[in-house]
């Protein structure tokens, strides 16, 4: 057990990235990049954490933001579930804890997309609290080296890795540690291809022996991935056009799309037009198709979205035409709004 944190510590202090998070025992800062990382590659993650850290140097700055502005910033990083709930947190530390991170790791735990591994993160990389992280590369790490065949996504598989993580954790250098494992899984115990002749832990590691790198660590569930059809509206009259923003209960909530048709199949200009939902959208108002539009796909983690944009110019105002979740805006402001990706992709294809 000792062999294997000295192992992986010593290899980290001669393959660690120079990352900025990692020069500073600021928890906030520490807090945000572990949220932006989320799901997110570092390569991508970076520009974000630097203008999140530049525009919002203390938690009490993000929380005295506007909404408008943090979901604008983390536009085009995906799940912005993860902004809403920075700022809901940042708000909740400025005036519960007065603007000071909370020390404790089952305080960290309580705070609003807060995780058992950001919270333990946290606790270790700015408080060198004695908390074993357990992420993707922390799973497959100790899955290849401790031939741990329980399915990671599995109640009892979570149990059994959290315990002997916890186990093997330096606990006079829990920081140190824990940067180790996770930036080893990074870079040296990939998912695919990790060059395990060049592995310190070769000599200890089950699946290398085995032969059986590529079989662990284990899933037990495959997600199930939903196809939709996206039919966006983009209206407009001499400047105006107008956008729609999303509530809860679907994705992008809060962000700003167009008005939307979704259908149960892509349909082409003829069906779409001849459509009940198109007759009943566009309640009889005069209109031209300006162009054919081209399908965009999109891929989330759950959904796969097949869209197209029907560009439409209304020979009247088309303010009665609109859900009660829509504005009217300047086609020239168009992006001081903070949109999904997709809609971005767009966008930039009309430039």
């Amino acid at each position: 057990m000792k062999k294997f944190s000295e192992k992986i510590i010593y290899w980290y202090q001669e393959n660690k990235r120079d990352l900025p998070w990692r020069n500073t025992k600021d928890a906030y800062l520490i807090w945000l990049s572990e949220i932006i990382l989320q799901q997110t590659r570092v390569e991508q993650g970076m520009a974000y954490y630097l203008k999140f850290a530049k525009e919002f140097p203390t938690v009490k700055h993000l929380a005295a933001a506007d909404d408008e502005k943090v979901m604008k910033l983390w536009q085009g990083l995906g799940y912005y579930s993860r902004a809403r709930n920075l700022h809901a947190a940042a708000k909740v530390i400025s005036e519960k804890h007065k603007g000071k991170f909370p020390n404790e790791h089952s305080d960290i735990l309580l705070l609003k997309g807060v995780g058992e591994y950001t919270a333990a993160a946290i606790a270790s990389f700015a408080f060198n609290k004695v908390h074993a992280v357990v992420d993707g590369n922390v799973y497959r790490v100790l899955s290849r080296v401790f031939g741990i065949e329980t399915p990671i996504d599995s109640t009892e598989g979570k149990k059994e890795f959290y315990k002997l993580a916890n186990e093997l954790i330096d606990k006079k250098n829990p920081a140190l540690h824990n940067q180790a494992i996770m930036e080893f899984g990074a870079i040296q115990c990939k998912p695919v291809s990790p060059d395990c002749s060049v592995c310190p832990l070769n000599t200890m590691c089950f699946a290398y022996a085995k032969k059986r790198i590529t079989e662990l660590p284990i899933k037990a569930k495959k997600t199930k991935v939903r196809c939709r059809y996206f039919n966006y509206i983009v209206l407009h009259h001499k400047t105006l056009t107008a956008l729609n923003k999303r509530g809860e209960g679907d994705i992008w909530n809060s962000l700003y799309d167009f008005p939307l048709i979704e259908t149960n199949k892509e349909l082409g200009e003829d069906q779409f037009l001849k459509s009940k939902d198109w007759k009943n959208f566009i309640d009889g108002a005069q209109y031209t198709v300006k162009s054919i539009p081209v399908s965009y796909k999109h891929i989330l983690s759950h959904q796969k979205i097949y869209a197209r944009f029907w560009e439409i110019e209304c020979a009247k105002p088309f303010d009665k035409l609109l859900p009660e979740t829509a504005v009217v805006i300047k086609t020239k402001e168009l992006h001081q709004y903070a949109v999904p990706r997709l809609i971005d992709i767009y966008l930039e294809s009309r430039k």
